[in-house]
């Protein structure tokens, strides 16, 4: 098997929202001890009521005070970059405050973007294909990615990068968009897109830990990779809805807002094979109809 051996000492998670919480459930379940890092106090008391240790950490202030880390640590950045702007302005605090601590992490697992990859004509992609990010959120999570990289490389840390699609779960659908009748592209001008469940990414995160490389790059995806339109579609037949009507491009220029048109300019098909190969791992939710069977479709009633 193609992991390490030697156990983290303690993990944290600079970004401990949904899936920092799930991911610290699984090593908590292994003993490790596990501290959450967030912002807001509503996050803090959030953490404490699902009995994670929690400190609260301000990555908007230019020099944070981060708690003394631990030899041998583990930590996941799952920190959302500011809402502006090319920079990640919170990524380049969080690496002042693991600059300024004694001892350094052994390594840092990621969570970016498939963003970054820019429109690619709907074409079959991989971890080489070079980053072409077209619009400002995929520039912020691209510079993230290189400020992580470089100082990874500075302090001998070893850097995992999960470039993400889509995340979805039952509190994550976009039911109120579908139950609205917002309209959607037509089928046929629909670009591909590609998005993975909630508990198969805390699984990626969790496994990514342990992977034998010092740099590595994984797509992260179920794999289905079906349209945007397909997607709601899907929604609205599986919670006994109307669908959304189609429109053509002209309409949608018209009707859509300027984030929803950003993403329909943008298309690709993810290649999951290396994160399904190199991290061991089995889907429990390979497609969005088998997410979707475990949720009662009176459930949002």
């Amino acid at each position: 098997m193609n992991t390490q051996i030697t156990p983290y000492a303690h993990v944290y998670i600079a970004g401990c929202g949904d899936i920092g919480r799930r991911v610290a459930w699984r090593w908590q379940a292994k003993g490790l001890p596990v501290t959450g890092l967030v912002n807001s106090t509503a996050s803090l008391n959030t953490l404490k009521e699902h009995k994670v240790k929690t400190v609260q950490v301000d990555l908007d202030e230019e020099c944070p005070v981060f708690p003394e880390l631990a030899a041998n640590s583990l930590i996941y950045y799952f920190v959302p970059p500011p809402s502006q702007g090319v920079v990640d302005s919170r990524c380049q605090h969080f690496l002042v405050a693991l600059s300024a601590q004694s001892v350094k992490p052994k390594r840092i697992v990621v969570i970016s973007t498939t963003g970054i990859y820019g429109d690619c004509g709907g074409a079959l992609i991989n971890e080489e294909q070079p980053a072409n990010p077209m619009v400002d959120r995929a520039r912020r999570r691209y510079d993230m990615e290189q400020q992580l990289k470089h100082w990874c490389e500075q302090y001998a840390v070893e850097l995992i990068i999960l470039r993400v699609g889509g995340i979805y779960g039952p509190q994550r659908l976009p039911l109120k968009r579908v139950r609205e009748g917002i309209p959607v592209l037509d089928e046929a001008l629909a670009p591909k897109t590609n998005r993975i469940h909630e508990e198969d990414l805390a699984d990626i995160c969790f496994v990514a830990a342990r992977v034998n490389f010092d740099f590595r790059i994984y797509n992260v995806s179920d794999g289905s990779n079906s349209n945007m339109t397909e997607y709601f579609y899907t929604l609205a037949d599986h919670f006994n809805l109307p669908r959304p009507p189609a429109v053509d491009w002209q309409e949608a220029e018209r009707v859509m807002s300027k984030g929803m048109l950003s993403y329909l300019k943008e298309s690709r098909r993810i290649d999951n094979a290396r994160m399904l190969k190199e991290l061991e791992i089995t889907l429990s939710y390979p497609s969005l109809e088998i997410g979707l069977s475990e949720i009662d479709p009176d459930y949002f009633e």
